[in-house]
């Protein structure tokens, strides 16, 4: 990007070195030798298969948390879906849209480089509501199934998947002034996406436990 600024690569790498000395002792694996097989534990956070090591260890750490999203509303059912406790409050379907939508806006800012808001009018149009929630989100997004909210979120990840897949380290680590205007590299932003989808889950958890009988 025009403004990026470049991490200290060497920096890190030194830091990684030096704890990787630290742990000699310890009976752990090489993370770029040897990657886990998240399919095969889903508790298994760290570098995968398919994917450079610190990439890999996020997108196991993302992975996890949206499995933990979808076991909390999997089994909802389109009313409750709708719910919502008040006039400021969200519906779970309408926060569901919303990491949707918020993953689709991290593709953009980080894969394709574009600054935040500068893309087309018919992603706009697509992904606004849901972004923004409001009043707009609780006017129009009601009356799905589960299965739409998470085919939605899968679509949306695949792509997260596939584009992570073509990255390296290096980028990961690559930075521009982003939250508060400080340098924020793409790990960060990333991470950001991952916590964010915990927060809502807090929040869905507490529309499930105020739904009407």
């Amino acid at each position: 990007m025009k403004n990026a600024i470049k991490p200290n690569r060497r920096i890190f790498l030194k830091g990684s070195a030096i704890l990787t000395a630290g742990l000699a002792s310890a009976p752990i694996m090489s993370w770029a030798e040897e990657p886990l097989q998240q399919q095969d534990g889903l508790y298994l956070v760290g570098p995968q298969k398919g994917y450079s090591p610190h990439v890999g260890a996020l997108l196991s750490t993302m992975t996890v948390m949206r499995t933990w999203v979808i076991d909390t509303v999997k089994d909802l059912t389109v009313e409750q879906l709708d719910f919502q406790i008040d006039d400021q409050s969200n519906s779970i379907g309408a926060m569901l849209m919303h990491l949707a939508a918020t993953e689709r806006y991290y593709q953009l800012n980080t894969f394709e480089e574009m600054e935040w808001g500068s893309w087309s009018n018919e992603i706009k149009k697509e992904w606004d509501v849901p972004m923004t929630l409001g009043k707009e989100a609780k006017e129009q997004i009601l009356g799905n199934r589960i299965d739409y909210y998470l085919d939605q979120l899968e679509k949306v990840r695949e792509v997260t998947k596939q584009e992570f897949a073509k990255r390296d380290d290096e980028w990961i680590m690559k930075s521009e002034p982003f939250f508060g205007n400080q340098p924020t590299n793409n790990y960060c932003k990333w991470f950001h996406v991952c916590e964010h989808e915990s927060n809502h889950r807090g929040q869905m958890k507490f529309v499930i436990k105020r739904l009407p009988d």
